[in-house]
């Protein structure tokens, strides 16, 4: 054999043991994060008798939609959908119109304290929003600005529980992890080429104009990616929902309230034709999992549409977010 030959098949037989050590990590890393949801789906379609059924595993002997029904009608499923999709998305386009701005300013202009507020940005994305919740409730609680509403009406006004309050945090870059969409977005305007918004002037473009028909329709897939990840993570908070959004039908809200709605509903259930005694009886625990299993899916579910969507511009704005910065 010569050593061309001998050379190609070492080259050979490497690529193969690369090729095989690649789809097993990669299909053990799938397994990881697609396990779960599985495991979630199985139980969903499972009647009583299969949850306590120890031969049943993963495939349900007796499928039924059965917990689908219970669960959205315990959470009012269409209705907090519906508000869910018009108090986000209006939350989450005021969040990247803000950021935007914001992120444009910082990456093109040079200013006095300039340093100091993307040191802020910083400390937006390190800082948990925990930590700043009881100034947040206070601020909004006796919501004022520059103390103009107590000295014309004698009193504040509190935000919370009410919606405004929540869309003015997205309006200020101020909502759920603005500081990450700043910075994503800064670093996106400071790759663009400087020489188009010099040949804009030329032109005889101004600063507005240029940024809107130059600067934005080139960012429009970051826009995207970063409107996709403000929906997303406002879908699933539970924080400033509650402060805000606690008197409307949002998903996260009834999500959180599954289990005290199913127990309450399992407790009527065992009160009808039994002794009072019996009605006071706790769900199965196998059957309080399957509910809230159901409604973790139920709660996904517009989010995996969402992605499949949009998944052609999410995955470009991220490709061109490698090369850029």
């Amino acid at each position: 054999m010569s050593k061309i030959s001998s050379y190609q098949l070492k080259n050979n037989i490497a690529d193969v043991i690369y090729k095989i050590f690649r789809g097993v990590l990669l299909f053990g890393l799938c397994f990881l994060i697609l396990q779960p949801l599985l495991s979630k789906l199985s139980v969903s379609f499972m009647e009583q008798q299969d949850l306590f059924d120890p031969t049943v595993i993963s495939i349900p002997r007796n499928f039924s939609t059965g917990n689908y029904t219970l669960t959205m009608s315990l959470l009012n499923y269409w209705a907090s959908l519906f508000q869910s999709i018009i108090f986000l998305t209006i939350s989450a386009a005021l969040q990247v119109a803000s950021c935007t701005l914001a992120a444009y300013g910082m990456a093109r202009y040079k200013f006095p304290g300039r340093n100091i507020l993307f040191m802020c940005v910083f400390l937006l994305i390190i800082i948990p929003p925990q930590t700043i919740m009881s100034s947040l409730y206070l601020n909004f609680q006796f919501f004022d600005i520059f103390g103009i509403f107590k000295l014309t009406t004698g009193k504040t006004i509190s935000l919370l529980g009410n919606s405004v309050g929540y869309f003015l945090l997205s309006a200020t870059a101020m909502g759920l992890k603005s500081g990450l969409y700043i910075f994503l977005l800064r670093q996106y305007f400071r790759g663009m080429p400087k020489e188009l918004e010099e040949a804009a002037y030329v032109d005889g473009c101004g600063r507005l104009y240029t940024f809107g028909r130059i600067m934005l329709p080139d960012a429009m897939p970051m826009l995207t990616s970063c409107f996709l990840f403000s929906f997303v993570w406002q879908w699933t908070d539970t924080l400033y929902t509650t402060l805000f959004l606690s008197n409307y039908k949002i998903m996260s809200l009834s999500l959180n309230k599954l289990i005290a709605l199913f127990s309450r509903y399992w407790v009527n259930l065992q009160g009808i034709g039994t002794t009072a005694g019996s009605g006071t009886q706790n769900p199965p625990i196998a059957y309080l999992q399957a509910i809230t299993a159901t409604g973790m899916l139920l709660c996904l579910a517009p989010l995996i549409l969402l992605y499949l969507v949009a998944q052609k511009t999410f995955v470009e704005s991220l490709s061109q977010t490698g090369i850029k910065m």
